[in-house]
């Protein structure tokens, strides 16, 4: 199973549209910031997609916070800007083992992240529309799962 992860398009969706060049995904999640682009990405998509408002979504009708599963894993959706995210991904972490979570998922700091915590994982997919990380590169995260249910993780760069 192939999984897209993406944030922070803020609206600009062209990243996006390269990354689906690039990619045939079994799903897509999007961790917020869409700006008002939610419709223009459900209509490019033809397979299961996940999204949440984020901090700019103010007339946006998305839900602030989804959980669902992946490949048999228990994902926590958000755009972490109630979590403390720009600190340190710890706290988003701990709610999301509160939540019986195995993998959180977030945005908001525009810097590409995955990090493993005792009973979590956290994704941040960082941006594809305004990166902040050096090199300031659009980035997503390839979510893989192999044939032996395994996680597999990939930060990617246009």
């Amino acid at each position: 199973m192939k999984v897209i992860i993406v944030s922070d398009t803020h609206g600009h969706n062209a990243n996006f549209h390269r990354v689906l060049e690039l990619h045939t995904p079994d799903a897509i999640v999007h961790c917020g910031d869409l700006e008002g682009g939610e419709q223009e990405i459900r209509d490019s998509v033809k397979c299961p997609l996940y999204m949440v408002a984020g901090n700019n979504d103010y007339f946006s009708s998305l839900p602030r916070e989804l959980d669902f599963t992946l490949g048999g894993y228990r994902v926590w959706l958000t755009h972490g800007h109630h979590y403390y995210v720009s600190m340190s991904p710890e706290y988003i972490r701990q709610e999301a083992a509160l939540r019986d979570a195995q993998i959180v998922m977030y945005g908001h700091t525009h810097k590409p992240e995955v990090s493993y915590g005792q009973d979590v994982i956290s994704v941040n997919p960082g941006s594809l529309s305004y990166p902040r990380q050096e090199g300031r590169r659009p980035s997503y995260v390839i979510m893989e799962i192999d044939g032996r249910g395994e996680l597999h993780f990939t930060i990617a760069y246009l």
